[in-house]
């Protein structure tokens, strides 16, 4: 019979096997390599060459596309994909034709920042995304939709589309088209923030909504865009259809929205909104597909109204609760509860012009000229919709309802004051309303980061990490040739030159600790 041994392990020896551990944990980001490629290349070959941690920096000048443009891309968390502009370059994807969308999209832990795309059919479509990051783009003079994800079946996971300017498009036109009908696909846990849409209006647009968030979506933010000239609603959503967390709708800034402004069917809060007109309401709570207006919270909002209402109600089911919002009305009613079971609503510390109709709710009344800075009713900037001290919104609202912070991120410091902000005697600090991207900084328009500088909202630069929710746009630096040429990387490949600066190689002594800890993870019997 054989007696076991057991093996006995050096300190010598397991130092070696722990270098071995760390050089496997390490080996992504070891071989991870910098692309470069310019207009002459074959760029959807090179898309599709990386790996995780990869990174392909596009050279300044127009990639003219006249065949179907795809790629499927897998990054990881700790070793992301990221395709962007060179420094200073504005790398244009242009197809002049309506035979393919711009491209075809499959990617995991990818970051797509700071391109031009134009024409095609839809701009950008994605098949399927998770951890997917599309930053500082530009879309616009497309054929259909600018984004969609609405590919059956679909889950899009912990998406963020940010800073991108998106508009003129044709078709449906809508700006960003997300999820599909009556549930059959979805987006979770997405953040859609500081976008700038607009002019989805064409004369050949038969829908044109600015954002529609379609039903089964979930856990979603709306956050901080500006969109303006829509032929359908500025941003519509849905319901839940039970999948997950309600949908969040936030200091966003709209007009010349060609339908209702914000319209709701159920499992959503929207606050701090700004909506300067909208063809019919300001903000519209009604059924749509499998939802019904229940599971809703409007608060502190400021809508202004020439020919409508401000809030309509139609087909309520559930709970409702309408607080702290500024609702003028030059024509309409403040609020209008049209029909269904009242008795989940609650409606408390309203101002406004209007009144509500029916008479079973009661509103603060306002005057446009004393309550705000700077109001009026044309429906688009100028204006100032800042309180003006001594007017109805100031102390207005409900302390019950009181969130914690207002339209320019500003602290509410618990204080109930209606409608969009915050207000204090030293005067608004925020963002001036404009036709361009919303600048947290109040130090006026912001740019966006289509030319590739810097972005806004709380650190989402481009460049740097995105501090807002914790969640990382994948920093990196160059660190290599940002011309697009390949004179100073080797070799080139006949494909589409495809330069890469090569990783660094271990050390011959780390290399042997790892062979000696591979070897001593072998058991030996004698």
């Amino acid at each position: 019979m054989t007696t076991p041994h057991r093996t006995r392990t050096s300190p010598l020896a397991g130092l070696a096997y722990l270098a071995g551990a760390m050089l496997i944990l390490a080996s992504a980001d070891a071989l991870a390599a910098t692309f470069h490629a310019s207009p002459s290349d074959d760029v959807e070959a090179v898309i599709n060459t990386l790996g995780p941690g990869d990174e392909l920096i596009l050279a300044d000048g127009t990639y003219t596309l006249t065949e179907r443009f795809s790629f499927d891309l897998t990054g990881t968390e700790q070793a992301p994909i990221l395709i962007r502009a060179a420094e200073g370059a504005t790398p244009h994807f242009h197809r002049p034709n309506a035979s393919q969308n711009i491209w075809d999209i499959k990617a995991t832990w990818t970051t797509i920042r700071g391109l031009e795309f134009s024409g095609g059919s839809a701009g950008l479509r994605f098949e399927a995304a998770a951890n997917m990051t599309l930053e500082g783009c530009d879309i616009h003079d497309t054929a259909d939709v600018a984004v969609r994800m609405n590919d059956a079946g679909q889950t899009y996971d912990t998406v963020q589309i940010l800073n991108n300017h998106i508009h003129h498009t044709s078709g449906t036109g809508e700006g960003m088209y997300l999820g599909c009908n009556s549930n059959g696909c979805r987006l979770a846990n997405a953040l859609i923030a500081n976008n700038y849409v607009h002019h989805t209006d064409g004369a050949g647009v038969s829908q044109g909504d600015g954002i529609e968030l379609k039903e089964g979506s979930y856990g979603c933010t709306i956050r901080d865009n500006v969109i303006h000239n829509t032929k359908y609603p500025c941003i519509l959503i849905y319901s839940t259809a039970g999948n997950g967390a309600p949908n969040v709708v936030e200091r966003n800034v709209l007009w010349a929205c060609g339908d209702n402004g914000i319209q709701a069917a159920a499992d959503a809060v929207i606050e701090n909104n700004i909506i300067l007109e909208a063809a019919y309401e300001g903000i519209a709570l009604q059924a749509h597909q499998a939802g019904s207006p229940s599971n809703l919270v409007i608060r502190h909002n400021t809508v202004l109204q020439a020919g409508q209402n401000a809030i309509a109600l139609r087909g309520v089911t559930g709970s409702v609760v309408i607080a702290n919002n500024a609702l003028y009305a030059q024509a309409g009613a403040a609020i209008n509860p049209v029909n269904g079971d009242f008795s989940q609503v609650v409606v408390s510390g309203n101002v406004g012009v209007g009144g509500v109709a029916g008479g079973q709710y009661s509103i603060t009344e306002g005057n446009l000229a004393a309550d705000f800075v700077d109001a009026h009713w044309a429906g688009a900037p100028p204006i100032n919709l800042y309180p003006k001290a001594g007017g109805a919104l100031v102390a207005g609202g409900d302390a019950t309802h009181v969130v914690a912070v207002d339209f320019d991120g500003t602290d509410r410091l618990g204080e109930a004051h209606a409608g969009a902000y915050h207000f204090s005697a030293q005067g608004s600090p925020g963002w001036v309303i404009a036709e361009a991207f919303k600048n947290l900084s109040g130090e006026g328009p912001a740019d966006g980061g289509v030319d590739g500088g810097d972005l806004v909202d709380g650190g989402v630069d481009g460049v740097g990490p995105n501090t807002d929710a914790g969640i990382s746009a994948d920093a990196r630096t160059d660190a290599g040739n940002d011309t697009g040429s390949c004179q100073t990387c080797e070799p080139c490949h006949d494909d589409g030159c495809g330069c890469h600066t090569h990783p660094t190689q271990p050390s011959s002594w780390f290399l042997f600790l790892a062979l000696a800890g591979l070897a001593i993870i072998i058991r030996r019997r004698r």
